[in-house]
């Protein structure tokens, strides 16, 4: 039972890490990258479709995407779509292909984003925590239940505290990596 227990809290302190890359991922650095438009989403015939998924998006060199939509009369859409993100990027198209330059980072902008970037691993942190608190609880439960003695309790307890610690640092090193990359010029 401690077994499931601990199995469920790593797949759910797993799924909080991803969370943070996927957040981490929309924090422009000022290199081009695909997946900085990934939170855009376009009127496509009625409803609102993620980018990705009615053009393609190609890196065309450190500071530009190229974006090809599938469809010529989606180019006015998918310009006006990023041009209304709260991204800050200007795309200009060319016929069929929009080109979105990345503007240089000016270091007030870096700032606030390292502080976007450090709040995102506290809120990791936290969502991390409560899984712990979580898989304790029903722990706890168990050894009220008398299923488990206590000594199994203190050892699920700590493989639980193992488990966080783990995550933890790995929250830190990815947050120390952003920041590396958002300091970069």
């Amino acid at each position: 039972m401690i077994d499931d227990i601990k199995k469920d809290a790593e797949s759910r302190m797993k799924k909080s890490l991803e969370s943070l890359h996927a957040n981490f991922n929309k924090i422009r650095t000022g290199r081009a990258h695909s997946s900085i438009l990934d939170s855009v989403t376009v009127d496509y015939y009625g409803s609102p479709v993620p980018i990705n998924q009615v053009a393609s998006i190609n890196v065309e060199d450190a500071r530009t995407l190229t974006v090809v939509p599938w469809e010529q009369n989606m180019v006015p859409k998918i310009e006006k779509a990023i041009i209304s993100s709260d991204l800050g990027l200007n795309p200009a198209s060319a016929g069929n292909v929009i080109r979105v330059p990345m503007p240089m980072l000016t270091e007030e902008t870096r700032k606030g984003y390292i502080k976007q970037a450090r709040s995102e691993a506290e809120h990791a942190r936290v969502a991390v925590r409560n899984v712990r608190r979580d898989a304790n609880g029903d722990i706890k439960a168990l050894l009220k239940e008398k299923e488990i003695t206590e000594d199994e309790q203190h050892q699920g307890e700590e493989a639980i505290q193992k488990l966080t610690d783990k995550y933890i640092a790995e929250i830190d090193k990815t947050l120390e990596s952003k920041e590396h990359d958002l300091l970069q010029v």
